[in-house]
């Protein structure tokens, strides 16, 4: 009997799947190994003049083996650069822990986008499609080596909101107070989590009239009128800085677009991911929110640092459920993320940003 179960169709049939999947993962995990060894290495190798306050960091780091540092930095942060220190790390081995700390964080959100689309695919080559969209976006070079605190934050603000959006209060609240550890820039994304609760025809019409209250520089005079200290806060941020104040209508248009690239191409993608993935979009426009308000300051790309990095999701999941085969196969998913890794080892050794 036992035999016979063993040579059933049936029975090498589930084994063969079963072995042929075990195969795939060990394959996917080393790919992935391979990709996150390649973009530590260039990350974590790079000069402390690299980035904006890589230096403050290296500082903090090294001093921390003294003892507990007095800055301005977020407790979550503080905690992660003490441990770092404690441990005798270099601080070649402190930028590579932070930048696997982004990682990781982006695998939490890839997990929490994956259950919010209930999507059918295996959960590894969703993730290898989130990360070459990652790796190929100038704006994940910016939270990997340039704004780092809220680079760190960026990928667990958008995790939280997801859970926000399908009434999960408890993740909401987990994953929200450790983005807000990391970087307090996420309270104000969080604070905009409720528009979730609105009706999707009124979510559309808060973007729209949002967007156009920015456009036309109304959220702007609104601001200094009723609340200037606000408005002095902005405009103060960085001021000695060469930056472009002012209403910023490349940042707005190019913020719509990924927001309307869901609705756009949806025929592109199969049903129901389609308005899953539409529904997804309220959640990206909730973050662009704050960049509307008071994106008109100094450096106000610094608002739009969370929704792009979301955007590589967004795209991703379009990919993994396109209508065309060759776009969503998995052999391609899994391919490009050792080309996409060469890609942004390539944005950070020419400090390619947006």
């Amino acid at each position: 009997m036992n035999e016979g179960l063993v040579s059933s169709p049936a029975t090498v049939a589930y084994f063969g799947d079963s072995t042929a999947a075990n195969a795939r993962a060990v394959v996917t995990v080393l790919l992935v190994a391979v990709a996150w060894v390649m973009t530590a290495a260039v990350v974590s190798l790079r000069s402390t003049d690299v980035g904006t306050d890589t230096h403050i960091y290296a500082w903090v780091f090294l001093a921390m083996r003294n003892g507990v540092v007095d800055t301005r930095f977020e407790p979550g942060f503080v905690a992660l650069t003490r441990v770092s220190s404690l441990l005798g790390m270099s601080v070649v081995g402190y930028q590579a822990t932070l930048f696997s700390v982004l990682l990781g964080g982006a695998v939490v959100a890839a997990r929490k986008y994956f259950n919010y689309l209930g999507s059918q695919r295996e959960f590894l080559t969703f993730l290898c499609a989130v990360l070459v969209f990652l790796f190929v976006s100038p704006m994940f070079v910016n939270a990997s080596i340039n704004a780092v605190r809220q680079g760190l934050a960026a990928p667990l603000v958008f995790a939280a909101l997801l859970a926000f959006h399908r009434r999960q209060w408890r993740s909401f609240v987990v994953l929200g107070a450790l983005a807000s550890s990391l970087h307090y820039s996420s309270l104000i994304y969080l604070g905009f989590a409720p528009v979730l609760l609105l009706r999707l025809r009124t979510q559309r019409l808060v973007a729209a009239i949002g967007f156009l209250a920015y456009c036309s520089g109304l959220s702007m005079l609104v601001v200094r009128a009723a609340a200037p200290a606000v408005y002095t806060a902005v405009m103060s941020y960085s001021s000695g800085a060469v930056y472009r104040a002012g209403v910023r209508l490349d940042f707005a248009v190019f913020s719509l677009f990924w927001y309307l690239l869901p609705f756009l191409a949806s025929r592109l993608v199969r049903e129901p991911f389609d308005e899953r993935i539409k529904q997804s979009a309220a959640v990206y426009m909730t973050m662009v929110l704050p960049f509307l308000a008071v994106g008109w300051g100094n450096y106000s790309n610094r608002y739009l640092l969370v929704p792009w990095v979301a955007a590589s999701f967004i795209v991703a999941a379009m990919a993994c459920h396109s209508r065309l085969p060759a776009l969503r196969h998995p052999l391609l998913l899994r391919l490009a993320l050792i080309p996409a890794a060469g890609v942004f080892c390539y944005y950070v050794l020419h400090m390619v940003l947006i």
